[in-house]
Formats: C-alpha cells, sequence, structure tokens
C-alpha cells in the first residue's frame, strides 16, 4: 500500500506540473527564511556575548591610596562574583600608554604625572545588562581609595539595545514572510484537489478508503518539502561560503552545519505534510 502512495504521489508531480513547482518555490523560500533567521539569531547572540565579554570598566584610582589599600582594593575586587578579570595599571604605565596612544609627551610640559592608577576589569556577561551594570558602577564608585568609575555606558547600552531590535525584527519579518508562503502552499494544494476532484469522486464510488485518497497527497507535499529542503540548503550553503569567505563571515560565529542541515531536511516535509493535510480536512467519502 505504501508504494501504491507513494507511485500516485510521484504521479501528481507529473499531472500538475506548474502546482508542483509553486509548491516547491514556496516551501524553499520557507526553508530558506527559516534558516537564515536562525543564522541571523545565531550571530546577533554571539557578536552579544562577545560584546559583553569584552566590556572594560576603568577604575580610576586617588592619587593618595598607599600600596597597602591598593592590594586591599584589589582583594576586594577579587572577590566580587560579576569581575571577570582584573588588571592593575600604574601611573607610570598610564603615562606611557597616553603618549604611545596620542603621540603627545606631556612630560615636557610638566613636572609631574597627572594621569592617575587604575584597575581594568571585564565581567562575566551574564552582568552586561543596563541594571546590573547600574548597580556595579555605584557598588565600586563607593570602594575606598575609587575616584572614579568610568566605562562606555551608551555605547555599549546602545549596541546591546540595537542588537535586540534586529532580533525582533528578524522574528517578524520571517513569520510574515513564512505565513505567506504556506498560504501559497495551501492555495496550490487546494488547486491539485480542485483539478482531482471527479477522480476522488470516482474513487468514492468504487469504495477506495479515505487514506487511499488523502495519503498520495500528504506524501506528495513531504517529497516536495524534502526537495525544497535540499534545493535550500544548496543555496543556503552557496552563498554562505561566497559571502563567508568575501567578508570572513566565519570569525563572527561557530556555523554548525549539521544542525541546519537537520533542520532544513525536517522543517521542508513537516511543512509540506501539515499543510496538505489541513487542505484535505474537508474531503470525506461522503458522496
Amino acid at each position: 500500500m505504501i508504494f501504491f502512495w507513494l507511485k500516485e504521489a510521484i504521479k501528481l508531480i507529473g499531472r500538475a506540473k506548474s502546482s508542483f513547482l509553486l509548491s516547491l518555490f514556496s516551501i524553499s523560500i520557507s526553508v530558506f527564511l527559516i534558516i537564515a533567521s536562525l543564522i541571523s539569531i545565531q550571530i546577533s547572540n554571539e557578536f552579544q556575548q562577545s560584546l559583553k565579554r569584552n566590556v572594560n570598566i576603568n577604575i580610576f584610582l586617588k592619587d593618595s591610596i598607599t600600596v597597602r589599600e591598593t592590594e586591599l582594593l584589589r582583594l576586594q575586587l577579587e572577590s566580587k562574583n560579576y569581575i571577570n578579570t582584573i588588571n592593575y595599571i600604574s601611573k607610570d604605565e598610564a603615562a606611557r600608554n597616553f603618549i604611545k596612544e596620542t603621540g603627545e609627551d606631556f612630560r615636557k610640559q610638566l613636572d609631574y604625572n597627572p594621569l592617575p592608577s587604575s584597575f581594568q576589569v571585564t565581567l562575566n556577561d551574564k552582568y552586561v545588562e543596563k541594571d546590573s551594570l547600574n548597580k556595579i558602577i555605584n557598588s565600586l564608585s563607593q570602594l575606598t581609595g575609587v575616584d572614579d568609575v568610568v566605562f562606555q555606558q551608551e555605547f555599549v547600552y546602545g549596541v546591546l539595545s540595537q542588537i535586540d531590535k534586529v532580533r525582533k525584527y528578524i522574528f517578524v519579518i520571517t513569520a510574515i514572510l513564512f505565513f505567506i508562503a504556506i498560504y501559497i502552499i495551501y492555495s496550490t494544494i487546494k488547486l491539485i484537489i480542485k483539478s482531482k476532484y471527479e477522480e476522488l469522486e470516482t474513487m468514492k464510488l468504487v469504495g477506495a478508503k479515505l487514506s487511499t485518497i488523502k495519503m498520495p497527497i500528504v506524501l506528495n507535499g513531504i517529497i516536495i518539502g524534502l526537495l525544497a529542503g535540499i534545493i535550500s540548503l544548496a543555496v543556503f550553503y552557496s552563498l554562505f561560503y561566497y559571502f563567508g569567505n568575501l567578508i570572513e563571515l566565519r570569525r563572527f560565529f561557530n556555523f554548525n552545519g549539521g544542525l541546519y542541515i537537520v533542520v532544513a531536511l525536517l522543517i521542508g516535509p513537516v511543512i509540506g505534510s501539515l499543510v496538505s493535510l489541513i487542505s484535505l480536512r474537508k474531503i470525506t467519502l461522503k458522496i
């Protein structure tokens, strides 16, 4: 019986070539959009995590702070669970860094070093959120020997906010285009059923089972979905490797090819079979 259903499903492709091509194109677009959305979300997540891991907070120390107080402050910072790394920058090192970055040697005009010593710390990425950062900055500012706490507040908040917005737009656009594609597939399958109306009625008259009528169309949807998944993967991999080499995309995230192959080869048949079942729900054995 399965071979009969499969044979009939393949026959449907030959009988309705235009409908088959339209369905194939629609599902291919849907699968491609889903893969592209997953990739975009993964890239935005990894970029966000990378940004969070590299947020530097500069804790500038008072000129009057002693060596012992500096060491006590370091121990206090090391005890904070939200701090990942700590780097001490002395006044002399700060001066060398300033001269190196600006090319200006203030020592020619001044007989003292106006730059403060500091601790440069990075945070555990789970604490790099607006509310958490505000609390951390306030907490660090109150430590003994601390003169000022500075980090690129506007830049960090701005980038994190933009990443969240882009992610929302990706979801919305993908959802809209996905449902449009689903509607096209649904309409196409309805046309196939309409073109086979007389044949279906004849099958009812000769006592065919409901599964014999429906399963070839469902299998047809699964076959189209599988082919669409393969086509989407081929197009995606071609574009990814071309543009990936062009803009060194692979440097930004770990590409899990196996995951996207599984997603494409599963989603295509699932979409095809579900839309077919929805389209066939009104077909009964009633004459």
